[in-house]
This record gives C-alpha cells, structure tokens and sequence, in this order.
C-alpha cells in the first residue's frame, strides 16, 4: 500500500445500496474499497463480495474483506483487514497463499502500532479518532494529535479511522494525516458519488503533495 492514498472506503449497509456505491468508488478513483457487514449471514456476505469483485476488477481500486478470510480468498478480493482479536495476520498469511494479496491490522493505540510492525501488514488502522456509533464495542477515542502521533511514529502506512467525515476532516489533514477512513459520511447519503468526491476535494485542497 501506498504513503499517500486518501480516501479508504468501507461499505456497511449503504442506503444506496452495495452495488452503486462500490461503481461510484471506482468512477471517483478510490484506492481501497472494503465490505465490512458484520452480523450478515455468510451466504449474503460472500455474494455481496463477488459483485464487488466484478466492479473493481481491472481498477486501480483495491477490494478489501473484513475480517473473513474465506469469503476473501473465495471472492478473490485484492486483500483483508483483521482487527486485534480476529485471526492473527500470521495465519492468515499461511492459509492465503496468492501472491500480491493485501494484509491490513487495526491497532488503537501507539503500544500496539509498535507490536503490528512484527507481523509487517501492508498497512494499519489507526483510531478511532472520534467517538464513532458504527462499532459499538470501540476503543476510546484516541483524538487528532495523538492519532498523528501514532501516524508519524510508523514506518507503516497508516489510515485513520473512526467518526471521520467533511466537517472534521480537515483537523486531520493539517495535522499530517494523509489517508483517511470514512463510513456513515457515504453510507448514509442518497448520492455515494457527490459524497466521495466531496471528501475527495477536501484531501486534495488540504494535501499538498498529492
């Protein structure tokens, strides 16, 4: 994974639905999409992984599962996020032989950003930065200069992650926060486009060396 990538995209329960909005990432040039539906039967998550499989094929946009190993190597997505209690990245590298496959870790605080760099993922999850109702068993909010810390601190690409959207966007931006992660600020609008390309021209107006 790229330093600087911007916008990561994680589609969960799109009142557009999955389908249009996974379109709308790869006609807007987002660099990583992942399909995270917790709680949804297996048979209903691997569908839906295929579909998006077949819209981002052949796109400079990454297909990522959450955490289910199987329905990533099943639906040859581009790669996996594992958080802190999921299976150990090591394993899932054992059991996810291809080549060129993406290994992504959630860490949610700089002891455990320090501990991913021994299990080398392609990238890590920072946060959450701000209280955030998608994950109602989060940890503490770890705030923007803190997050920036941890952001810094790795040698690691680093997406931050947690409550982000347009109205605090910029705090992260201009703290040196280049990739970010939003959920509810597409999820929840009627048109996936014109709010991915909102927060895209947010990113490219705060940073710089894009």
């Amino acid at each position: 994974m790229e330093k600087n990538t911007g916008l990561y995209l994680i589609l969960t329960d799109p009142v557009a639905g999955y389908d249009p909005c996974a379109e709308a990432a790869v006609d807007c040039g987002v660099r990583f999409l992942q399909l995270r539906m917790k709680g949804a039967p297996r048979s209903t998550v691997l569908e839906t992984a295929r579909r998006i499989r077949e819209i981002t094929r052949g796109s400079p946009t990454r297909f990522i599962v959450n955490d289910d190993i199987e329905v990533a190597i099943e639906s040859d997505a581009d790669g996996i996020h594992l958080g802190q209690d999921d299976l150990p990245l090591g394993e899932a590298r054992r059991r996810w032989g291809a080549s060129g496959k993406i290994f992504g870790l959630s860490t949610h605080s700089r002891e455990q950003a320090v501990q991913a760099l021994d299990d080398s993922p392609d990238y890590i999850g920072v946060g959450p930065v701000f209280a955030t109702p998608t994950k109602p068993d989060a940890a503490p909010p770890l705030g923007v200069e803190e997050t920036a810390r941890i952001v810094r601190a790795t040698p690691l690409p680093a997406v931050a992650i947690g409550g982000i959207g347009p109205g605090n966007l910029p705090d992260l931006l201009k703290a040196g926060i280049e990739n970010f992660c939003v959920v509810r600020a597409v999820n929840l609008a009627p048109d996936p486009r014109s709010a991915i390309e909102h927060l895209q021209s947010i990113w490219q107006k705060y940073c710089f060396r894009c």
